[in-house]
């Protein structure tokens, strides 16, 4: 695929994705009280910490052994490394543009506001490039989030060069697993029309 051609697809221009769930989950959610002793010891800290706890881990808990790797991968990516949590969170928000998350998209939006990213950046974060309000080094990141979404071989020398500019190597691994975990993410909870968390 050409440098050009490969800049011109639909989906890097489109703008986010945005509709109302009406379908059902696909699996319902297990409630906190017959939930195995494993998931509900995740439940309340999740839910002292943010008052909630995410659909995706209820749903995950019929297996508590791949929620509880799920979550410690999880935090060990967002908590962890000097690329930045603001910065995931808008390489985490594009990638979920990308993929067409509605459940993603509702909390981590949310999210990235709190950390200070303005409505109108995440609005038209499809227009990074041409916008004068993000870094080299946030284009850079929020470039290597499309790339890993969509096209992972169409990382060339040229484009490394220019995100070596910016991160070094243990930053480039936080941003890619953060940016792949959340293509798992998001294809998980899309394929189970997993209900945004209220």
């Amino acid at each position: 695929m050409g440098h050009s051609s490969f800049f011109h697809r639909r989906h890097w221009t489109s703008t986010p994705f945005h509709r109302t769930m009406l379908a059902m989950p696909r699996i319902p959610t297990i409630a906190p009280e017959n939930a195995d002793p494993v998931a509900q010891q995740i439940f309340d800290h999740y839910k002292k910490e943010r008052g909630n706890v995410p659909n995706m881990f209820r749903t995950v808990a019929y297996r508590p052994e791949i929620l509880r790797t799920m979550i410690a991968h999880f935090r060990a990516i967002i908590e962890t490394g000097t690329a930045g949590a603001k910065l995931k969170q808008l390489v985490i928000v594009r990638t979920s543009q990308i993929n067409q998350c509605e459940y993603c998209l509702n909390s981590h939006t949310q999210l990235a506001h709190k950390y200070g990213w303005s409505e109108e950046q995440i609005a038209d974060l499809a227009n990074f490039r041409t916008r004068t309000d993000f870094t080299e080094r946030e284009k850079a990141a929020l470039e290597l989030a499309e790339r890993e979404t969509l096209d992972s071989n169409g990382i060339d020398d040229e484009f490394w060069a220019r995100l070596r500019q910016h991160f070094d190597e243990g930053e480039i691994i936080e941003l890619a697993a953060a940016i792949g975990l959340f293509n798992y993410f998001n294809r998980f909870n899309n394929s189970l029309k997993m209900e945004p968390t209220r």
